[in-house]
Parts: structure tokens; sequence; C-alpha cells
């Protein structure tokens, strides 16, 4: 799948989900409406109902038809006017009994507006059938002398339990494209690692075959009797033999250690290590390797020594990478700093290079197996992308940092940060 085509089929997922998420979501909204226009024509009914019982029993009923009793006042809040006086148990009695008809099963709250002292009397609230004194203060309408008021203080739960099941459903289905969108996330994932490891292999084929083919040809010169008649000759090839046979191992002993570490957690030998002592080590060895040999190299050290709890062959190979790397990606005569120093409770070894740099995008990806930056269809520099995920593995199994920064002066500053609780 060409990276082109993927960005669409991404594209066309992310709309089709935003698609969905937006019907279900609008039906959502219709259906709440809905609900919410049913309790309050459920509720005005009710209370209509309510006020015929009332002036039936007051004997006044030929006025009902005179009357729109039922002013809705807000969403949750009714008054029902009447020209009758008005008997609290008498409203209660009925209010039960009509909103349990009508299937409004919330809990209400009313109060009686007393002419005499025009003002409410003290609110009642009915829950589950059972009678309890109302904290709610109900505000008296200037506009009647008998009428009582009616609050739902818990309006939105009954809606929320109405519509229990859509929320349930949509729940579903905001799992279900969670699930989608992680395995999209997923199958993009494995597409980008396919193509890294595509890479490696071509790579570790190459790598494997220019020494296997230079130690054959090597072998069938020397196997010719002639070549005894020229010694120079003979050790000459022979010499060639010994390095593509060194470089042979040097390969297998990567992939193995890959899998070495792939299959085990790293085991730490934790000691004290002198870190002063180390980094002169690493220094004065890496001088005498192929890559040392190409640059110059700088040393800073303080002069008080600066010692932490380390596993020192895993930190050896460690910084032997990183030096590494600064030579192999290097267009020009590689310059190499190390430099050790304690800051407050944190201890600090940064590798600066003036190599071709890192850009800012790629510098988090670099620590990831078999990744390499992308240089076109250049491939000026071999190698399996296995060195810095080394790199990574060990400063995560020491609980430590690595930080890559540009140089200013060109190339790539590493920084190992090491916690200090001494």
């Amino acid at each position: 799948m060409k990276g082109k085509t993927q960005k669409y089929i991404i594209l066309l997922a992310a709309i089709s989900v935003a698609g969905v998420f937006l019907i279900q979501f609008s039906f959502l909204k219709s259906s709440y409406s809905v609900s919410q226009k049913q309790f309050n024509e459920s509720t005005s009914v009710a209370l209509k109902e309510v006020a015929w019982q009332i002036l039936l029993a007051a004997g006044n009923t030929a006025s009902f038809d005179s009357l729109t009793p039922v002013e809705v006042i807000s969403d949750n809040y009714y008054i029902v006017h009447l020209q009758t006086t008005i008997d609290k148990d008498l409203v209660k009695t009925h209010l039960i009994e009509e909103f349990k008809k009508h299937e409004i099963i919330t809990d209400f709250e009313f109060a009686i507006f007393n002419p005499q002292t025009e003002q409410m009397d003290d609110g009642i609230l009915i829950h589950d059938g059972i009678e309890s004194p109302s904290d709610y203060v109900f505000p008296v309408d200037d506009r009647f002398s008998n009428f009582f008021a009616v609050h739902f203080p818990n309006r939105i739960s009954y809606f929320m339990s109405q519509l229990s099941v859509w929320y349930f459903m949509t729940g579903l289905l905001i799992i279900v494209l969670l699930f989608f969108a992680y395995t999209l996330t997923v199958i993009i994932k494995q597409r980008r690692l396919s193509e890294v490891q595509k890479n490696f292999i071509n790579n570790l084929t190459h790598e494997l075959k220019t020494p296997i083919s230079s130690i054959g040809l090597a072998a069938s010169v020397i196997n010719n009797p002639d070549i005894l008649n020229a010694p120079e000759r003979l050790f000459r090839y022979a010499k060639i033999i010994e390095e593509q046979n060194q470089r042979l191992s040097k390969n297998v002993e990567k992939v193995l250690n890959l899998a070495t570490i792939e299959k085990n957690r790293i085991h730490l030998n934790l000691e004290e290590v002198n870190l002063n002592q180390l980094i002169t080590e690493v220094y004065s060895h890496f001088k005498h390797t192929d890559f040392g040999q190409k640059a110059t190299l700088n040393l800073s050290l303080p002069d008080v020594e600066i010692k932490t709890e380390a596993d020192r062959f895993h930190l050896s190979n460690l910084m032997t990478n990183i030096l590494e790397n600064g030579v192999k990606y290097c267009d020009k005569d590689p310059v190499l700093a190390v430099a050790l120093k304690k800051i407050k409770h944190k201890i600090l070894i940064t590798f600066a290079d003036n190599g071709i740099g890192i850009p800012k995008d790629q510098r988090k990806k670099i620590f990831t197996k078999f990744y390499r930056v992308p240089t076109g269809n250049v491939h000026n520099v071999k190698g399996f992308g296995l060195g810095l995920d080394y790199v990574n593995k060990i400063v995560i199994a020491h609980k430590w940092k690595i930080r890559v920064d540009e140089n200013s002066g060109g190339g790539s500053i590493f920084t190992l940060i090491i916690p200090d609780h001494r």
C-alpha cells in the first residue's frame, strides 16, 4: 500500500467515524428533546386532571372550561391556578395518583399559596410516595390568589433514566469505534514495522554477503598453488580473510545480542562505578579502534571524582555505540567531545559530534529498533538500526534518561542524565 493511498484511507476512516458520532449524538439530542416534550405534555395533562378533581370536590366545575389552569414557568416548575380554596391533602393525594397514572415516576415537591399571609405555605417533597419537608423556596406569583406550584428537583435524572438504553447503546458504539481506531493504529504501526524490518533484512543481507564474498574470493586465490611464489600476495589475502572474518563475526554478534535482549530482560550487575575512570578507559580504547583513529577526540572531566551505581559492562557499550555513531554519520573529519559534569542532583555525560545531525522530528524515533533516519536512496552508512535501540534499553534498565539536542556547531549532542541520590 502506497503512502498516498494510506493517507486517503485514514482520512476516509476519520470522516466515517466523525459521521457516525455526529449521527448518534444528533439522534440522542433529538430523543432528549422528544422526551422533554412528552414530559411537559404528560405533566400538563396530569396537572389539569388534578385541577379538575379539586374543582369537582369544591362543586365548582362550571368554571373549568373558562380556565387555562396550568402554566409552565420553567422546564421543572409549574403553576396551577384555580378560582376556589385549595386543600393541601387533597392536592397531595391527586398529584401522586395522576403522576403515577401518566407514568411520571420521579420526585416532586409542591406548595400552596396562602391568600391570608400572601406567602407560599411550607413545601412538601414526595419521594417514592413518602412525604417530607421541602427545602425549595417557591416564588410567589402576584397574578393569582388561589394556586399551587409543583417543582421537579430531579428532572435531569429522570430524563437520563428514560434514555438509559440509548446512552448504553451510545457507549457501546464509542467502544466499537475506539476499538476500530486502535485496530487501524496497530495496522499502520505493523506496516511501518514491516518496512523497517524489510530494510533491516536488506542491510543484514548486504553486511553478511560482502565479507562472505571477500573471504570466498581470497580463499580461491590462496588455493592456487602459484600463490606460494608470491608470499606478499599470500599474506595480503590472508589479512583480507582475517579482517572480513572479524567483520562477519561482529555482525553476527550484533544479531545474537539483539535476540538475547529480546528474549530476556537485561540483567544488570550494579556496582559502584567511578565515571571519571570509566570514561577515560572507554576514551582510550575507542582511540585505537577503526572508528576512533578517524576522529579527533576531546575529553573534559572534572577534578572531583563522580561515582554512581551502574552496570560497568553495559555502560561501556552504551558510550562506545554513541561514539561510533558520531563517526559513522559524519561527512567530514569527525570531531567528538565527551564531557562529564554534575549539576545539583543530576550527573550529565554529554557526547557532542560534528556529524550530519538528526532532524527534530526524528530524535525520538532513532531509539526504535531497526529504525534509521531516512536518507532517500543514498545509503552511505551501513547498519542495522540496533545501536541506539540497545542504548535506549540500557538507559531504561538503569532508570536513567537520554536526550538528543542539536549541536550549535553542526551535528548532535547526546546527553545521558543520571539521577544522583548521594
